[in-house]
């Protein structure tokens, strides 16, 4: 374990709110952050699969065209609601989340010219689809590609910052700024932890738009349920293990913390598992019986809560992983509620405004292009 003496200290700013409000901040804004994500690499992901099975699915180059229009939208809102808890990670954890940053230089700044060129190449889709068929195909797939790299980068910056003993071996290997965290077990469980759930709930995006087009178009309202329906049951069976695969590789008194050790953390644990398990059944029922309100109410609000437990778990393991290092008290405070208020106000008229726009671009539209 690294001294904890050799650690950044904390910025001397006073909080302008308890730290408490800045926790619930963090965790509320990443949950919208994560719920944007998961419909933006989901659906691009349930685009490219409609694409590629078009042969034995008469309307997937429908599908393809309906999600991918939609695709720049929820791009723009992962954006923009990602700045939110980047801004509260920096100021509760501002020195373990810079230091890493230093370290990975390179990755990190390499992160803007991805997003850039994956947005672009979204837009393309968007615009372009019906005209160039082909290409789209294609440059949807680079897009999604790019984002999973930034994924990549983003996780393992999250998790160099969360391993301090490390930081002295890569500064002093050298000053090269392309310190990826590749000897950490936890990196690749963990990154697949994320792009699973991200084809479950990108499953759940299809199906809250066959619920959009059920009185308009039938038959392939229908279609489009059953896509995004069987994606999200599979995906949710894998995310399954490949959660069990996360938590056993976690160091052993943070797995046992899962398990037993902790009240609160084992109590979300087990609601995680027992509602994943149950939205498999509903989904299941919701297939079987045509019952396309179960899916879109039921299920999505279930993996609603699920989705913000796992927040809530992600932000317990990252203090166990800080808590050698990390005190709370230590924080001074100077509170300032007007500018949390305003920063609230314009918060959530942001998330209003970007859903009226998408309604307005169309998501809850027909596609009126005939099938490629």
């Amino acid at each position: 374990m690294m001294d904890p003496g050799m650690v950044p200290t904390i910025d001397p700013n006073p909080l302008p709110a308890p730290f408490w409000v800045f926790k619930l901040l963090l965790v509320g804004t990443f949950f919208l952050h994560i719920l944007a994500m998961n419909f933006m690499l989901g659906g691009a992901a349930l685009a490219l699969l409609a694409r590629w099975r078009q042969k034995r699915n008469p309307y997937g180059s429908r599908i393809f065209l309906d999600v991918a229009k939609n695709v720049p939208s929820f791009m723009a809102a992962t954006i923009s609601l990602g700045i939110a808890p980047l801004l509260f990670v920096q100021v509760l954890y501002g020195q373990y989340f810079y230091t890493s940053s230093i370290l990975m230089a390179w990755p990190w700044f390499l992160v803007i010219v991805l997003v850039i060129a994956a947005y672009y190449g979204f837009y393309f889709v968007s615009y372009r689809a019906q005209q160039r068929p082909r290409a789209s195909g294609r440059v949807l797939l680079f897009s999604t590609t790019l984002v999973l790299v930034i994924g990549f980068i983003y996780t393992n910056n999250i998790t160099l910052g969360l391993a301090p003993s490390r930081w002295m071996q890569k500064y002093f290997s050298g000053a090269s700024g392309w310190h990826l965290n590749l000897a950490e077990p936890t990196l690749f469980p963990r990154y697949l932890h994320f792009i699973t759930a991200a084809v479950a709930v990108g499953g759940l995006l299809l199906v809250l738009m066959a619920w959009a087009k059920w009185k308009q178009d039938k038959e392939y309202a229908h279609a489009l349920f059953q896509f995004g329906g069987k994606a999200f049951l599979y995906a949710t069976m894998a995310q399954v293990l490949v959660g069990f695969g996360f938590l056993v590789s976690l160091p052993r008194d943070l797995r046992m913390m899962y398990m037993g050790g902790n009240v609160l953390a084992t109590s979300l644990l087990g609601f995680g598992v027992l509602g994943a398990l149950l939205s498999i059944f509903l989904m299941s029922a919701a297939l079987r019986k045509q019952n396309i309100r179960l899916a879109a109410i039921g299920v999505t609000g279930l993996t609603g809560l699920i989705v913000l437990t796992m927040c809530i778990m992600r932000d317990i393991l990252r203090d166990a992983y800080l808590k050698p290092y990390f005190h709370p008290q230590e924080f001074a405070v100077k509170t300032q509620w007007s500018p949390m208020l305003l920063f609230l106000g314009l918060f959530v008229a942001g998330v209003v405004l970007w859903v009226l726009m998408l309604k307005w671009y169309g998501f809850f539209t027909r596609t009126k292009a005939a099938d490629r």
